[in-house]
């Protein structure tokens, strides 16, 4: 059983920079891939980036790439999103989870918890 909780959402202008974290419960975090998704009203949720868990290979979608850096920091149970160059479209509920997978999926279906989401939002 893993939980999840982000943090570190907020509203930023066009440009800027702004650090997700993901802090996690249970002894296992270490063996979960872990993912970020967002999801903009009215539309789906969408995968972003990921981070396997024994290589701590990363994936990332085509929008985000170059802009947007996930790590993970086993000894805290935490994984962090780093996102510079904010854009407009960048606004979201941005969600983590966990994938008990060696090579982390980009689809949500193969996601097993989830945490409750922070808010991002970004002006022009």
């Amino acid at each position: 059983q893993v939980q999840l909780v982000e943090s570190g959402g907020g509203l930023v202008q066009a440009g800027g920079s702004l650090r997700l974290s993901c802090a996690a419960s249970g002894r296992t975090f270490s063996k979960y891939s872990m993912g970020w998704f967002r999801q903009a009203p009215g539309k789906e949720r969408d995968f972003v980036a990921a981070i396997s868990w024994i290589s701590a290979r990363t994936y990332y979608a085509d929008s985000v790439k170059g802009r947007f850096t996930i790590s993970r920091d086993n000894a805290k149970n935490t994984v962090y999103l780093q996102m510079n160059s904010l854009k407009p479209e960048d606004t979201a509920v941005y969600y983590c989870a966990a994938d008990g997978s060696v090579v982390p999926h980009t689809t949500r279906a193969h996601y097993d918890y989830w945490g409750q989401g922070t808010q991002v939002t970004v002006s022009s």
